[in-house]
């Protein structure tokens, strides 16, 4: 698969959690490759850095405007980030047609993983977009954070 060249990314010199260069094209290529269905998936790493990308099958009955990670995707990602000693740093998913990504109610109110930085991709612009948050499944409330994207 080519490397996909133009991404609008958010740099920041204060970061929650630092993703490779690599990790946003592979999260992207996901996300174009299951247009206009959403795609889903984790990031696991340590230290607030990232190390991998584990792409989710999307099984939501509705997949065109949600997403419901397959389950055993979600169990072999899990075990395979303890076995690499890795958390879950990310979670992450696309809105097909928004140009500039924002949580849906429900984005948040299926927000489960509360130490989890929520990545969407926004697909619907002339680039795609990544953007970050701290969803807040319990008070019903997001907020955008930072990240920083490293070299490779």
């Amino acid at each position: 698969m080519p490397k996909i060249k133009r991404v609008n990314r958010e740099r920041t010199t204060l970061a929650t959690l630092v993703l490779r260069g690599a990790h946003v094209d592979e999260i992207v290529a996901h996300a174009r490759a299951a247009n206009p269905k959403e795609c889903c998936g984790l990031v696991g790493g340590s230290d607030g850095s990232a190390q991998k990308v584990y792409p989710l099958g999307n099984v939501s009955a509705n997949a065109l405007v949600a997403y419901e990670a397959a389950p055993e995707d979600l169990f072999r990602a899990q075990r395979e980030m303890r076995a690499r000693g890795e958390t879950l740093l990310g979670v992450y998913h696309s809105h097909p047609r928004e140009a500039d990504p924002l949580p849906s109610a429900t984005d948040v109110r299926l927000a489960f993983y509360p130490s989890a930085v929520y990545f969407i991709v926004g697909l619907g612009g002339d680039a795609p977009v990544l953007r970050a948050f701290r969803l807040y499944e319990r008070e019903g409330r997001w907020e955008r954070v930072e990240y920083g994207i490293a070299d490779g």
